[in-house]
């Protein structure tokens, strides 16, 4: 693991940064917690000019390749949380990608989800540190995956200045529809690269809510865009892994 002595000294400062800042205290927790538990995969830590955050970057087990997925997770947890973000890491790494898994801007527990809309500014940030990492590697194919409100912080991110990638996967997308940061379904329409809808039969209320309005938004203008839905997934793919992964291998196989 990289010297954290940055990410200790931004810790110092934390307690001056503004009410809309991501919560770098819980974010040195989950650090801890990944870094120490951390089985598959090496815990590195890029900056977004801001501040050093995790990632976790997972080779191919199948050689040296050519494609890369950086992943983000949903709302206030980790790179290698349990449910769909530890399984695409891991197991996409093992068809030949190469992954890296990135901390997302979080609030305190106690935060509801429609706070985290104070910090998406932070998104970009982190993101293009993750797209030059991998570009500065070599990739030369980038897809972002991402669940849940991590793929409302992605479409946040596709629909302003961001480095050039080649795909989006968004799993469980949910967010407001109110024209601020996190209205996701709004920013479908602006997003010009291949991606992916996905979302299970027994999703969150609000992610099914949405599936007419991002198919509309998404899917005009001969865009390459796919909605799928799986039967008997709920948003966190419990038991439905395998249903997860093959939906979206396949259609990165499809295109890449």
């Amino acid at each position: 693991m990289r010297c954290l002595s940055g990410f200790v000294m931004t810790l110092v400062l934390a307690a001056a940064l503004p009410a809309g800042a991501t919560d770098l205290q819980k974010e040195k927790r989950w650090a801890e917690q990944v870094a120490d538990a951390l089985l598959d995969g090496e815990a590195i830590y890029l900056d977004d000019g801001r501040a050093p955050f995790l990632a976790i970057e997972t080779e191919s087990a199948v050689g040296a390749g050519t494609k890369a997925a950086v992943i983000m997770h949903g709302t206030g947890v980790h790179p290698n949380w349990p449910t769909v973000v530890l399984p695409l890491r891991v197991r996409l790494a093992e068809v030949g990608w190469h992954t890296l898994s990135i901390q997302m801007p979080v609030l305190a527990n106690d935060a509801a989800h429609e706070d985290y809309a104070a910090i998406y500014d932070w998104v970009p940030g982190r993101v293009d540190a993750a797209v030059s990492h991998l570009r500065e590697k070599g990739f030369e194919t980038v897809v972002l995956i991402a669940h849940s409100q991590g793929s409302a912080m992605t479409a946040y991110y596709l629909d302003g200045k961001h480095r050039t990638v080649d795909g989006f996967v968004a799993v469980g997308m949910s967010g407001a529809r109110d024209g601020g940061p996190a209205d996701a379904a709004s920013r479908l329409a602006k997003i010009d690269i291949p991606m992916l809808d996905l979302y299970g039969s027994e999703d969150l209320a609000e992610v099914l809510a949405g599936v007419d309005v991002r198919a509309a938004q998404g899917g005009g203008a001969g865009r390459d865009y796919t909605q799928q839905r799986i039967e008997g997934a709920d948003h966190f793919f419990d038991g439905e892994e395998d249903a997860l992964l093959e939906a979206v291998n396949a259609w990165l196989d499809a295109r890449y």
